[in-house]
């Protein structure tokens, strides 16, 4: 049996400084928790920013970052990692949870309520004062490096009784609630992400208020920043804006005919033309 070992933490640190605009204290908080290694608990709908917040710390404290995108499908093998066939015979792998448990990086499980809960207790001995993993299959004690944390996020509005997480989960975390920045803030992120000039970001913006007023009304979610920056980039490329706000803002969002026309008459009502 051969063993995989030597990880290179270099991979996976940042080296150009994230665009990030910060809304009020967050930084400062997530600072004072990665001090103490807390793990930390993101919560906010989709779109808002949670990612690049987390990708934004990661180069601030000039640590690794590894980050898990969770599905339904995915096993506690996949978090802790596995034992594999090759040419040489059988040899271990750790996941992405045990490389960053012996590098020290910054573990960020996006969007964690889409992983089965039976993957998500595997988190639990690394998220107390033990701050360890176990690989039962390899007969092995992870003890974490002293720089690494766990981050997790997802969004609250999509909880239901067969997506959330357990109370023994949640209250293993510090959390911090994220949401779609003031419409000054938006319009400045907007314009400097997507290259357009503030009077088109700020019309995005308002189509997209325009949108979160629906929440509930029709549509499961308002449009997200991310949106926005998307129809953006192809106003700065030379496509129409209503035409990209259709295929940016409107068509991802809602499959039903009677709300994609209300959500062109929001586009047509700032921009003033219709997509063809």
């Amino acid at each position: 049996m051969t063993e995989m070992t030597d990880i290179d933490a270099e991979q996976y640190l940042i080296t150009k400084q994230p665009y990030y605009r910060s809304v009020a204290d967050e930084v400062a908080r997530y600072e004072a928790a990665y001090d103490v290694r807390m793990p930390v608990m993101l919560k906010g709908p989709t779109g808002c920013g949670k990612s690049r917040f987390v990708e934004y710390m990661a180069w601030k404290l000039k640590r690794p970052l590894i980050t898990v995108a969770c599905n339904e499908d995915m096993t506690a093998a996949d978090l802790v990692g596995r034992f594999l066939l090759d040419v040489n015979g059988t040899r271990w792998a750790d996941g992405p949870l045990t490389i960053a448990a012996r590098i020290g990086a910054i573990c960020y499980l996006d969007e964690v309520v889409e992983a089965r809960q039976d993957t998500t207790v595997v988190i639990h001995p690394l998220t107390d004062h033990r701050r360890e993993l176990p690989l039962e299959k390899k007969g092995e004690l992870v003890k974490a490096h002293p720089d690494f944390q766990i981050v997790i996020s997802y969004n609250p509005g999509y909880q239901s009784l067969m997506k959330d997480l357990k109370q023994s989960t949640k209250q293993r975390f510090g959390a911090m609630s994220f949401d779609y920045p003031q419409p000054d803030v938006e319009t400045e992120i907007v314009a400097h992400e997507a290259g357009v000039d503030d009077a088109t970001a700020r019309k995005l913006v308002q189509v997209a208020e325009r949108s979160r007023n629906l929440k509930g009304h029709g549509l499961d979610e308002g449009m997200s920043t991310r949106l926005l920056i998307y129809a953006g980039q192809l106003i700065a490329k030379g496509i129409s804006p209503a035409a990209a706000c259709q295929m940016a803002l409107v068509e991802p969002l809602t499959d039903d005919p009677d709300m994609r026309d209300t959500l062109q008459a929001a586009v047509q009502t700032f921009f003033g033309e219709a997509a063809e």
